[in-house]
C-alpha cells in the first residue's frame, strides 16, 4: 500500500512539482496539496495523510503554527518542513511545534525521497548544515549552563537565599523581613550577587538563577 503524503506550500509551481517527484516514486502517493495552513488544516483531518511536507512562509498562517495545530488533530501523522529558512529559530520553533524533520528546498529530489522515508521510519531528518546547527545550539546552551552554574557556586548560602527570595518576585524590604535582616543589608548582598554573576539588572540576576 503506498504512503500517502501531503503537501503545504504556496508555490503553485514548487506545489506541482513536488506532487509529480512524489508520484513518480515507488512506494509514495501525493493525495493532497495546498496553498496556505488555513486550507490545510481544514481538509487534512479527513485525508490522515501519513507525512505532511510543510513550507513555513505560507499566506495567513504559518508553518510553524500550522504544525502546532495539525499534532493536536492527527498526531499520528509525521510533518516534515521544506523551506528556504535556514536560521535557528525557525529550526527550533518547527521541532519544538512537533515537526519530525527539517529539510531544505534547495534539496535534491532523491534525498527528499529518502528523508521522508527516515521519518516514517522514526527519524528526524535534517539538511547536513542544519543538524550541524542544531549540535552547535546545544553545545552552546550547555556551555552557558555550566558558566552559570559555576558562577552560582560563586555565591554564598545567604547571598543563594536572596537570590531565591529575589525570584520569587519579593521586594528588598520584604528580603529582609523574611531573612531577618536590614535594608541595607540586603542591597549589599544584592550587590554581590550582581557582581559574581556578571549582571547589571534584577530580570538578568533571576534568568540566571532560573537556569540552574
Amino acid at each position: 500500500m503506498a504512503t500517502h503524503i501531503s503537501i503545504v506550500e504556496d508555490n503553485d509551481k514548487l506545489r506541482g512539482t513536488l506532487a509529480k517527484v512524489i508520484n513518480r516514486a515507488d512506494g509514495f502517493k501525493c493525495v493532497s496539496d495546498y496553498g496556505s495552513a488555513e486550507d490545510a488544516l481544514a481538509d487534512l483531518p479527513k485525508i490522515k495523510p501519513d507525512v505532511v511536507l510543510m513550507d513555513i512562509n505560507l499566506p495567513g498562517m504559518n508553518g510553524v503554527e500550522c504544525v502546532r495545530k495539525l499534532k493536536i488533530i492527527l498526531p499520528a501523522t509525521q510533518v516534515m518542513m521544506l523551506t528556504v529558512y535556514e536560521d535557528t529559530d525557525n529550526i527550533f520553533n518547527a521541532l519544538a511545534a512537533g515537526a519530525s524533520g527539517y529539510m531544505l528546498k534547495r534539496t535534491p529530489a532523491k534525498e527528499l525521497l529518502e528523508a521522508i522515508h527516515e521519518v516514517l521510519r522514526g527519524g528526524s531528518p535534517m539538511t547536513t548544515h542544519i543538524a550541524r546547527k542544531v549540535v552547535l545550539s546545544f553545545q552552546k546552551a550547555a556551555a552557558a549552563s555550566a558558566k552559570t552554574a559555576g558562577e552560582l557556586s560563586e555565591l554564598s548560602e545567604r547571598e543563594q537565599q536572596v537570590l531565591d527570595l529575589l525570584a520569587q518576585g519579593l521586594i528588598y524590604k520584604e528580603i529582609g523581613e523574611k531573612l531577618g535582616i536590614s535594608y541595607e543589608t540586603v542591597h549589599t548582598y544584592i550587590r554581590r550577587i550582581y557582581e559574581k554573576l556578571q549582571v547589571r539588572t534584577r530580570t538578568e540576576a533571576v534568568a540566571k538563577f532560573l537556569q540552574r
